[in-house]
């Protein structure tokens, strides 16, 4: 094995305490299965996660260093990154101001009961995109993963393998996460607190993003 015990463990701590914090990633899960149920939840989480081996592929190439020193690619991530954001918070805020009883939300006119595929399609999507075009998960690969890296060994296989690990936790938390919303639904919460959820969700999503475009 190329990583030792000790820098394993440390590893896995900090990732731990990486994925229980809540950001964007928790905001996204919570939103998608409050929208389509748990499976939703799962696959939003999964789309989040698979961005995780392609940051580790960059970190590994030496992408994310050279991203990261060219100051107008660096930004134009950013950018993207905060439009997303406010876009999703748009969506949601859209939702939460929805008429009672006017079916479907605003955001989401195709997402019928006979159409789950494509709700799910939608939230892989949301997922990946919520994560590639983070540039605080890019940073944080390229500054992390190194420090827990073989020189000896393979930086590919090492970089895969650390993410495989992440990945594992983070889909655990998220489906966990996605299952508490489930079991707050069955409280049968009245339409007014699912409506001004989606708007502090939203809320959120827009603060979050104006925030990292003015960083």
């Amino acid at each position: 094995m190329w990583i030792s015990a000790e820098l394993l463990w440390t590893y896995l701590a900090a990732i731990t305490l990486l994925t229980l914090t809540p950001g964007v990633d928790t905001l996204l899960v919570m939103r998608n299965t409050g929208r389509g149920g748990f499976g939703d939840g799962a696959v939003t989480s999964l789309g989040i996660c698979c961005g995780l081996f392609i940051h580790a592929t960059l970190s590994a190439l030496g992408i994310s260093i050279l991203l990261v020193e060219t100051a107008w690619a660096f930004t134009a991530l950013k950018w993207a990154g905060a439009c997303y954001l406010i876009w999703l918070g748009i969506m949601s805020l859209r939702q939460a101001l929805a008429r009672q009883g006017s079916g479907t939300a605003p955001d989401q006119p195709a997402f019928k009961a006979d159409k789950p595929a494509v709700l799910r399609l939608v939230s892989f999507r949301e997922g990946v995109l919520s994560n590639l075009l983070n540039p605080k998960t890019a940073l944080f690969y390229m500054a992390l993963l190194p420090q827990f890296i073989d020189p000896a060994g393979p930086a590919f296989a090492q970089s895969l393998f650390l993410a495989g690990l992440h990945f594992g936790l983070a889909m655990a938390w998220q489906c966990a996460v996605a299952a508490m919303v489930i079991r707050s639904k069955k409280l049968r919460m009245g339409q007014g607190v699912k409506r001004a959820l989606s708007g502090l969700t939203g809320g959120f999503f827009v603060a979050i993003g104006v925030k990292l475009g003015l960083e």
